[in-house]
């Protein structure tokens, strides 16, 4: 049997084979992400938890399971993971507060991309004004590093659907963190190339983890989908292939797979990282392989061990 991934629920975008195995890739192990759940083991060995994901499964979609939002996901499925991963997921109205306090404290004001209105918001029209009072500008905005921690499908970091209620938001009252650079972008770029170069800026300013494969694709696919729409927004055009990939390419050093308690790959055997491990621990475990999660700074073009951030230089 086949599994097929339906991370559109409208359904309106295919992703392109050499796309997907892109998104499909772990940085840190140089191979693909892996299923980090057991919700799909009856369809066989592939399905298993420490499986990866590879393309291939996801080839076709008349028979199988289908990778589904969690809203689409049946309510036993649902209530299985909230139990056995703690998985709860936001509604939208609720990532709008939170994300509206951090722009108040980057702004120095409030209601700069929408007003709440008790479980719903309305979106600010016209330009985002940028005051001399701070010294900012736009570009600064867009610069600006965010991240979500155990993002599941990353409804902080975009919002093309509420993950509680399924519906679809439209563009001009998207609320993800992304959504707000890419409206600032938007809005003070006319021409294509400088679009393209700015758009990929904020891609390279945005990071999430999560523990589950399926949800971290679908949240890999749901920023890809992002650039997407904004890209036909803006010029009435589907991005090429090339330039899907290189987003996506960024997406997937972004986005990353891993056990926020041990900072490594889901199910890996190294040993999580404290402050009390002894100089003879490590010598001990020196033939472990230790796969501590690998992000990308892409101003200074290293790569780092995300745990480094944590608990500092080992």
């Amino acid at each position: 049997m086949q599994a097929y991934i339906v991370v559109d629920i409208e359904d309106s975008f295919a992703l392109d084979a050499s796309v997907l195995d892109i998104l499909l890739k772990d940085r840190t192990t140089n191979r693909n992400i892996i299923w980090a759940t057991d919700d799909y083991s009856e369809f066989g060995e592939s399905f298993s938890a420490g499986s990866e994901m590879k393309s291939n499964l996801f080839a076709g979609i008349n028979i199988g399971v289908a990778i589904r939002p969690r809203i689409a996901k049946a309510s036993e499925k649902q209530n299985g993971r909230t139990r056995d991963k703690a998985e709860v997921f936001t509604p939208s109205w609720l990532c709008n507060e939170q994300n509206n306090l951090v722009d108040e404290q980057w702004f120095g004001r409030k209601n700069v991309f929408n007003s709440q209105m008790n479980k719903s918001w309305q979106s600010k029209k016209g330009k985002i004004v940028f005051t001399d009072a701070t010294g900012r500008t736009w570009k600064d905005y867009v610069d600006a590093r965010r991240i979500e921690i155990s993002c599941g499908e990353a409804p902080y970091l975009v919002s093309r659907y509420d993950t509680v209620s399924g519906s679809m938001i439209d563009l001009h009252r998207r609320i993800g963190l992304l959504d707000r650079k890419l409206r600032i972008i938007n809005e003070n770029t006319m021409e294509k190339e400088e679009w393209l170069e700015w758009a990929t800026r904020a891609y390279q300013s945005i990071y999430g983890y999560e523990y589950q494969g399926d949800n971290l694709l679908i949240a890999r696919a749901n920023l890809l989908y992002t650039f997407v729409d904004n890209m036909k927004f803006m010029f009435g055009q589907t991005p090429s292939i090339t330039e899907q990939r290189k987003i996506a390419t960024i997406i997937s050093w972004n986005l990353w797979q891993m056990d926020g308690i041990t900072y490594t790959i889901p199910l890996s055997d190294a040993q999580a990282w404290t402050r009390q491990i002894s100089l003879f621990d490590l010598i001990d475990d020196e033939d472990k392989t230790q796969n501590f999660c690998r992000i990308k700074d892409w101003r200074s073009k290293v790569t780092i061990e995300y745990i480094t951030l944590i608990e500092g230089e080992r």
